[in-house]
């Protein structure tokens, strides 16, 4: 067994995965970048390393940082969470070249399953039929022309090397392939290293159902479950549920039995999870994804088991713990995850900022999992899962009305959050009556309908004399308590990076102004930066028409006009960092 793991990650996953190593007796070594400095999963773990940088390029993807920081730290074993590196082969083969063990699935089977385009190729291999699809990567924007004349509108451009709906577009018509293929690959570059992406046919009215498989060295391999993930926004989940309802025994029996020989295909260790969508009682092999799942909660709450533990002891080289007739289910799981967005008006626009007050839900069978605390900051350069939500009951029912309660008593201010939409949409009876699809969210749940959340204000909390004080020696992070008198303490205080007790005291405010309101001053509704500028000054322009791509928290999103004239000013160029309710563009 391993003596101590470094979890080359952040948020809840490293959080996750330092809790299951401690019960299991193994030390942690955290790694943070310059804003995750007093993070959670930096307070949690037994030691942390600086990795330098503010962005994940210099940060958390960062190969020849985190493999000095491996060698000082002495760890035995390496977790990459998932996003990141997770399903980066070179990275893994980097990892165990050092003799430290990676905890995840061998370099030469996330090459196959980690590109999109050889899984399809794989899966067929094993009889497992796909969406059709291209197998080759996409260079320029007539071929996705090509693609949709062929097969039909619409089209989905999806990242290569990717997942979590980074770097996908959904094209309608021709006249949008340029665009769409420019901008899925520069998002997919941001999120993943790689910009490479292929061409699927886009299904009208289906279901994401992914299924979890695990195997060892020991040519063991099986099926865990299956999970429901249709609801869906920017092709990013919200609700996560398992089993998935209504979906008959002999089809989970089909597609368990499908995703075993798939991961047999490519000569798969550790976790795994396969997806597919199904529809008209038919399902198809999408990707498979060479790591673990943000929503392997719900799988784990059914069946009683701890899958980060499976995925060390596999790792360490020993068997499967149960067979597959071992396997057990009982009951019904879903997940939320709570993101920093504001979904007012069905829009889900990024909502960075500090989190000034969370109070986290409880009762039976109530689970959360997060990466912060009040007084945390949720930063742009990240993604914005601020927590995943997870509920257990007997029945379906009974799950869906503990989660509508465990999610009102949530307390979480100083952001926006997805909160009021999971409550519109485990409401709905759509979503009661599984008559979704993983197009229900932007069609037909009624989000449009949701006000702009109005945080309060926190009250200030009562102040302390000892004061926790950061320090790094030799790139090492420690932590040291210093008794001061009150002035000196709040000076201390104000210049550590630990910000929770000064975030108590401070007063909420909302994070997205209007985009222009018909004045001409076209303004921002969060912090991020400008990516591309599609207006010039002097150019006319009408209403709705996109005047720049704004990036914040890995997704882009674009600004829009909403006055039709002249661009008198453009106050921006790409590579800039704009503040919410920073001016952009001026029309007259």
């Amino acid at each position: 067994m391993f003596n101590k793991i470094l979890i080359a990650n952040r948020g809840e996953i490293a959080v996750r995965v330092a809790r299951t190593a401690r019960e299991m007796g193994i030390k942690t070594v955290a790694v943070y970048s310059e804003l995750d400095r007093d993070a959670l999963h930096v307070r949690v773990a037994d030691e942390a390393f600086a990795l330098g940088g503010s962005t994940p390029q210099e940060s958390y993807l960062n190969t020849e940082k985190i493999l000095e920081i491996l060698e000082l730290s002495d760890a035995d074993a390496l977790h990459p969470g998932y996003g990141f590196f997770s399903e980066n082969a070179e990275f893994a083969r980097s990892i165990s070249n050092t003799g430290v063990t990676f905890i995840g699935p061998p370099p030469e089977a996330i090459e196959i399953m980690g590109d999109k385009i050889s899984s399809r190729i794989a899966a067929q291999k094993a009889g497992v039929e796909g969406v059709p699809g291209t197998t080759t990567v996409v260079t320029d924007y007539e071929e996705v022309i090509d693609f949709g004349q062929t097969h039909g509108w619409p089209v989905a451009i999806k990242a290569a090397y990717g997942g979590g709906g980074r770097g996908m577009r959904v094209v309608r018509s021709k006249e949008e392939a340029k665009d769409a293929l420019e901008s899925a690959m520069r998002e997919s570059e941001k999120a993943f290293g790689r910009s490479e992406c292929y061409l699927e046919r886009y299904l009208t009215w289906p279901r994401h159902i992914e299924m979890q498989i695990f195997a060892d060295d020991h040519e063991n391999a099986l099926w865990i479950g299956e999970r429901d993930c249709s609801c869906q926004r920017r092709h990013q989940k919200l609700i996560e549920e398992a089993p998935a309802p209504n979906f008959p025994d002999d089809v989970r029996e089909k597609m368990g039995e499908a995703a075993v020989r798939v991961a047999k295909a490519c000569g798969y260790k550790n976790a795994g999870t396969v997806e597919f969508l199904y529809q008209d009682n038919n399902f198809y092999f999408l990707e498979m994804n060479t790591r673990l799942q943000v929503e392997h909660p719900v799988t784990e709450l059914i069946t009683g088991l701890d899958l980060v533990e499976w995925q060390i002891l596999v790792a360490s080289g020993q068997r499967l713990p149960l067979t597959q007739h071992e396997i057990q289910r009982r009951g019904s799981s879903i997940e939320v995850r709570v993101n920093a967005e504001d979904p007012s008006g069905g829009r889900f626009l990024p909502s960075p900022g500090t989190i000034t007050k969370f109070i986290r839900p409880d009762g039976p069978y109530t689970r959360t999992d997060t990466g912060y605390e009040s007084g945390d900051t949720v930063s742009q350069f990240y993604d914005n899962l601020v927590a995943k939500v997870v509920v257990w009951a007997e029945t379906r029912d009974k799950a869906i009305n503990k989660m509508v309660r465990v999610l009102k008593e949530t307390e979480i201010e100083g952001i926006s959050t997805t909160i009021p939409a999971h409550l519109t949409l485990l409401q709905h009876p759509e979503f009661r009556n599984i008559e979704y699809s993983t197009k229900w969210v932007e069609t037909r749940a009624g989000l449009e309908s949701l006000q702009a959340q109005t945080p309060a204000s926190v009250e200030t909390s009562e102040a302390l004399t000892r004061t926790k004080v950061l320090a790094e020696v030799n790139g090492k992070r420690v932590e040291v308590n210093l008794y001061l008198p009150e002035n000196d303490r709040l000076l201390a205080s104000q210049s550590s990076s630990k910000t929770r007790e000064r975030a108590r005291g401070s007063t909420l405010h909302s994070h997205h102004a209007p985009v222009g309101g018909g004045s001409g001053q076209i303004t921002v509704p969060m912090q991020g930066t400008v990516v591309k500028v599609l207006v010039d000054t002097g150019q006319d322009v009408e209403v709705g028409q996109s005047l720049l791509v704004l990036e914040a928290m890995k997704m882009e999103n674009a600004i829009l006009s909403e006055k039709s004239g002249v661009v008198k000013e453009v106050r921006v160029k790409a590579g800039d960092t704009v503040g919410t309710g920073d001016t952009v563009v001026v029309i007259e």
